[in-house]
């Protein structure tokens, strides 16, 4: 297959006019790879720290609050909108809110792009909140980046991440030619001097202290050292202690006698500066106080313009700094500092021969190497794009199992939700849940047993339970405790709980659940027709309908549904426009629903333009959640709240595909149009694998259904909106495939 070639990409980190190395090094990164690729279009997203207000260049086109979860939302949003076919993350830690920075992943759980991710630290035992970022980002990433082979070694051997999926590419560094060094002095004033630099936002892991007090034994040796120590006090640092720590290396130096050997030079360098004041030095020194740190851009520069450095043995220093390139010395060990410093500085050849050395390992790191490093990473990601295959259909039975249901339920009714598989009390009942598992009960066919009658009882008695005749509306809402946490619950949670009371009067096998249910009806019925939310009206069309057809003259499920079927109409038609053929200006979930319920109404009341509108929605929503490739792709929660806009992929929910396949199903009753048959097997066959990511959602031998498809995984929790919604879709599917009506025909439609 041939290459596709990158032409758009999207930028997560820090960026100038922010202070720090992930903002340079975004900046530089950007430019490399604009500079070898000139029609690529790179676009920043960049990361403000709390309080942070920068004025930022025109390729910075979104601004991120790091403790702010919308702007996480937003910024994904706009990724998606923008057509970047790559996503390019700057991580470290602190840069990005939440435990360990993850807040990172509301972006990256959001988008379709593939990521490749530029690890800026891995430590060799972080903390478990570390440890889960950084494993989520492997499994959303393709491509994971270190700088050394540190960083390649702590992935695989601490977080067990595939040899195939790191890459290593070191810091990249600007290209320039070897300078005159006493030329450079003189920009500096530093001629006559021997120059040591240590260059950095000023805090104290620097370990600046250990080399002013090896700086004594120095002068001593060698009168004209200078040691220049660059750069502005971290804003951190500053916004907590001032000039505090500044202070401290100044008293220091004058209580040693050497204040007139140091140049401390407090401000906030630019690379190009940076780079001349490199090229004045006649050693770098990096003191650093611990190992810490697996790339340093500062290290890195130094080497590519070709300066011996004396270092803490951090690890970077320990890949880089060999005999050939100067010295490593023990951490805080002073002594070592002017041992070896003193060595360099008394021997030209050697010093000359290191500064040859590193400058020939910085031409394999300039820039231009970095760039066409990356930029075949992401042409390899682009064009790999698996082609999908089909998940078969044509010999899988829909069985349903109740065992993931009587997981989740006890004699109070079913809880709501679950860790992984096990049942979370914390978050107690709701009545969407247990009206859900209501329906099911008397749709199971086969499956029906003494169980699941019993089971029938009690999501009944919770129903019933559930109602409030004095406030004329159901509650939702009860802690494990039995306590319910209101009084009312809300309008969509009346419409389902009035939904399965009309299905139980129908379907129920038991006479005396449905005499519970006309009874139960009969009551909730007046209050019903004061609901507004249109998903509610919906739910009461559908629980009506059932009710009509157990007993047609049935005056309030008539007025129900003559009620609410004009509603709908009117909603559908005052926002319908030519490319936008829908019930409200946004959507949102349970969307099927809503033509399902105005084409039952349509048909109940033989008003042909409602049942002709209603499929013209559902034909609409079908296409919008049908792919390009011809799988279903349910509209994701992020497409929540945006107005006449296309829907986005993720977080795509369970319930909207089994919301699918009834309407479909209804709309082949209504119409007796085959195609709706492919469509329902569309839906079906998300639950089994044929989706976005090739992932089954749901497991028929077990019953159970994942909580979500999200961009790069499945969310592994059970909940009951889940296993239910796959359960009562294996009984949609399982009596279409009882009564034969899925033929050859419409399996190959769905699989072309």
């Amino acid at each position: 297959m041939a290459s596709r070639r990158t032409t758009h990409i999207a930028i997560i980190g820090n960026h100038p006019p922010r202070m720090c190395g992930i903002a340079t090094f975004t900046a530089d990164i950007r430019a490399a790879l604009v500079d070898a690729r000139p029609e690529l279009e790179a676009d920043v997203y960049a990361m403000d720290e709390p309080g942070g207000l920068h004025a930022y260049p025109s390729e910075v086109v979104c601004q991120i609050g790091q403790s702010d979860l919308a702007d996480y939302r937003a910024a994904a949003r706009r990724i998606n909108e923008s057509g970047a076919q790559i996503i390019l993350v700057q991580h470290e830690y602190g840069i990005f809110g939440g435990p360990a920075g993850a807040h990172l992943l509301q972006i990256l759980d959001r988008t379709h792009s593939p990521v490749v991710v530029t690890l800026h630290t891995v430590l060799d035992n972080p903390s478990p909140e570390q440890r889960l970022v950084i494993e989520r980002l492997a499994r959303r990433a393709s491509k994971l980046v270190v700088m050394a082979e540190k960083g390649r070694q702590f992935l695989e051997e601490v977080h067990g991440i595939a040899p195939a999926k790191i890459m290593v590419i070191p810091h990249g560094v600007p290209d320039r030619p070897l300078a005159d060094i006493d030329a450079a002095k003189r920009r500096f004033g530093y001629e006559g001097h021997r120059v040591l630099l240590t260059f950095g936002l000023l805090s104290p892991n620097k370990g600046i202290e250990t080399i002013i007090r090896a700086l004594p034994t120095i002068v001593a040796e060698h009168p004209n050292t200078l040691y220049v120590v660059l750069g502005a006090t971290h804003p951190t640092l500053v916004s907590r202690d001032g000039e505090a720590y500044r202070e401290s290396l100044v008293a220091l130096a004058d209580e040693l006698g050497v204040l007139d050997h140091i140049r401390f030079v407090n401000e906030y360098t630019e690379t190009d500066r940076l780079l001349d004041y490199l090229e004045a030095v006649d050693i770098y020194v990096t003191p650093y106080l611990n190992e810490a740190q697996i790339t340093s851009g500062t290290l890195s520069y130094a080497v590519a313009l070709g300066k011996p450095v004396v270092s803490a043995p951090f690890w970077h220093a320990v890949e880089v700094i060999t005999p050939a390139r100067g010295a490593l010395v023990p951490f805080g060990d002073h002594a070592g500092f002017s041992r070896e410093i003193c060595a360099l500085l008394a021997d030209d050849d050697r010093r000359n021969a290191a500064r040859n050395d590193a400058y020939a390992l910085g031409r394999t790191m300039i820039w231009q190497r970095l760039a066409e490093a990356y930029l075949a990473i992401f042409d390899d990601v682009v064009s790999d794009r698996t082609v999908r295959l089909p998940v078969g259909v044509r010999d899988v039975a829909a069985v349903p199992r109740l065992d993931a249901v009587e997981r989740l339920s006890d004699h109070c009714g079913m809880m709501q939700h679950s860790i992984f598989s096990v049942p979370d009390r914390n978050h107690g009942y709701c009545v969407d849940d247990n009206a859900r598992a209501l329906i099911l009960m008397h749709r199971l066919g086969d499956a029906r047993s003494e169980r699941s009658d019993a089971l029938a009882t009690i999501y009944a008695s919770f129903v019933q339970h559930a109602w409030n005749g004095a406030r004329g509306a159901f509650r939702n809402f009860m802690s494990y405790d039995r306590h319910w946490l209101e009084e009312v619950g809300s309008e969509d949670s009346f419409g389902r709980a009035l939904w399965s009371v009309g299905v139980t009067a129908h379907e129920a096998q038991r006479q005396d659940l449905k005499r519970w249910a006309i009874h139960l009806f009969d009551q909730v019925a007046p209050h019903a027709l004061t609901l507004r939310s249109i998903r509610a009206c919906g739910f009461a069309i559908l629980g009506a309908a059932s009710l009509l057809r157990v007993s047609p003259g049935h005056s309030g499920a008539k007025l129900i549904v003559e009620k609410f079927g004009k509603r709908l109409h009117a909603e559908l038609l005052a926002y319908r426009r030519e490319d936008w053929r829908w019930f409200e200006p946004v959507l949102g979930y349970d969307n099927a629903r809503l033509p399902e319920a105005l084409l039952i109404a349509g048909d109940i009341v033989g008003h042909e333009a409602m049942v002709d509108d209603a499929l013209d929605a559902l034909s609409w929503l079908d296409r919008l959640q049908t792919s390009e490739s011809g799988y279903y792709r349910a509209v994701g929660t992020e497409s929540f709240g945006r107005r006449f806009a296309p829907p986005l992929p993720y977080d795509q929910q369970p319930l909207e595909a089994w919301a699918s396949i009834d309407a479909a199903m209804t709309a082949a009753a209504v119409t007796g149009d085959r195609h709706w048959h492919a469509c329902a097997l569309r839906a079906w066959r998300w639950y089994l694998g044929d989706n976005d990511l090739g992932q089954p959602m749901a497991s028929l031998d077990a019953g159970i259904c994942f909580d979500g498809l999200m961009s790069d995984r499945a969310n592994l929790n059970t909940g009951a909106e889940s296993v239910l919604a796959f359960q009562l879709a294996c009984c949609s599917i399982a009596r279409v495939q009882a009564a034969g009506a899925v033929e050859q025909s419409d399996t190959e439609t769905v699989a072309g």
